[in-house]
């Protein structure tokens, strides 16, 4: 194991070396497109909306004037990529809006002290008021993880403003309980060699705050042991991302170990029924777990997504769009 992991320090410096000192002109890497993909700042043919100040990456699919299912990404950082299989709802009738939030996927990136719970909020209000055709068009979330914990606060928030919403696996609704998730989702063993391979480079290939293509591409890193064999979320294989946000997840992780949450103080006035969905797989989250995080909400229909893990939306979409479906048009 000493042996193998030392021939891959030796591999990549050999690699960084040639790459920085072939030819004349000295290769910067950390330069945008290098690392990792670029975000709408650099890249002009992404498509992109102004929200709330800042530049998203977002996109739509379906007539406008249909009832708009807004998808909302785990993280906080991820993309919306392994979400896309949901733009089939386009086809059913529904007007499907994907964005990277804040500081992630492919979106604007901002200094630390940017980000905030309530900037995250406002720029999903944002979103929602980019996209809608008319006051009387429906409004429906789809959110993962993290996403469906954004779905969950801002409708704490506006409880009467969401025509309805699918929840998946959030990791809590309060930050005592997302503590207690993810000291079971993310149990790794130390010599682990998909944590080895995933941070070995950490030595070499180093970042400053606000140098965000390095400290994407380390973030990109430090996930690939999420989806080793064995991994307690169930996942069955890699999830396809384009970027990941490293700054955004930081502030918002130490923002709620400073301050902490709870957004479930007003959802008892949130009477509309809500499809909360949790995986098969993920030995993490389970029905236990899932009885008692929906239990916030006072009208939950629970579904078990078979043959999938946390990774439901990619590789389990053939039973969640049925489910998704069926929901919806209750509420259409």
């Amino acid at each position: 194991m000493k042996l193998k992991t030392s021939f891959k320090k030796i591999a990549l410096m050999l690699i960084i070396a040639g790459i920085t000192f072939t030819g004349c002109k000295k290769y910067e890497l950390g330069a945008p497109g290098n690392l990792v993909p670029k975000t709408v700042m650099e890249d002009p043919s992404l498509p992109s909306i102004l929200v709330n100040n800042t530049w998203l990456h977002a996109e739509a699919y379906g007539n406008p004037a249909d009832p708009m299912v807004v998808v909302l990404h785990g993280g906080p950082g991820n993309d919306y990529r392994p979400m896309l299989n949901c733009k089939e709802l386009a086809l059913d009738g529904y007007y499907v809006v994907f964005y990277d939030q804040r500081g992630s996927g492919l979106s604007q990136r901002h200094s630390k002290d940017v980000y905030n719970m309530k900037i995250m909020f406002d720029d999903l209000s944002g979103v929602i008021k980019y996209y809608r055709k008319s006051p009387s068009q429906k409004v429906f979330f789809i959110g993962l993880s993290w996403g469906a914990m954004l779905a969950t606060g801002y409708i704490n928030a506006n409880p009467g403003d969401i025509h309805g919403a699918i929840i998946a696996e959030p990791g809590g609704f309060t930050f005592d309980d997302v503590k207690g998730y993810v000291s079971r989702a993310r149990k790794f063993k130390l010599f682990d060699e998909g944590l080895n391979d995933a941070l070995y480079t950490d030595q070499i290939i180093t970042g400053k705050q606000n140098e965000h293509e390095i400290l994407d591409y380390k973030r990109a890193l430090s996930s690939a042991y999420a989806f080793s064999a064995g991994n307690t979320e169930g996942y069955t294989g890699p999830v396809p991302f384009w970027r990941f946000g490293a700054i955004v997840n930081s502030s918002l992780l130490e923002i709620g170990r400073k301050e902490g949450f709870n957004w479930t103080t007003n959802l008892t006035q949130y009477k509309t029924k809500v499809l909360f969905l949790y995986s098969e797989l993920s030995t993490a989250y389970g029905r236990e777990y899932a009885q008692k995080i929906s239990s916030a909400y006072p009208n939950v229909q629970l579904e078990q997504i078979n043959g999938s893990g946390h990774d439901m939306f990619f590789f389990g979409w053939n039973n969640v769009h049925p489910l998704a479906l069926n929901y919806l048009n209750s509420l259409k």
